[in-house]
């Protein structure tokens, strides 16, 4: 349900609230999401923060952002 994946993205950003800045907490937690969430765990969450998101903490929402850009891969 939602609110487990909500509930898991918030104790995250819990835990990286304590890096240096908020820009850097933002990169760990979308760098740990793309690495140990499922596609389909990130498209429901990114889901839930486009229509309410409520409850996402401020640092989550900014990982979000993060998400929704292509990550660079590189010269192509």
């Amino acid at each position: 349900m939602i609110e487990d994946l909500v509930r898991m993205a918030n104790q995250i950003g819990e835990f990286f609230s304590s890096y240096p800045s908020p820009d850097e907490a933002a990169d760990g937690i979308a760098d740990h999401l793309r690495r140990f969430w499922t596609p389909s765990m990130r498209e429901k969450l990114l889901h839930y923060a486009e229509r309410d998101g409520k409850d996402l903490s401020e640092l989550v929402r900014a990982a979000l952002g993060r998400l929704r850009k292509p990550v660079s891969g590189g010269a192509s």
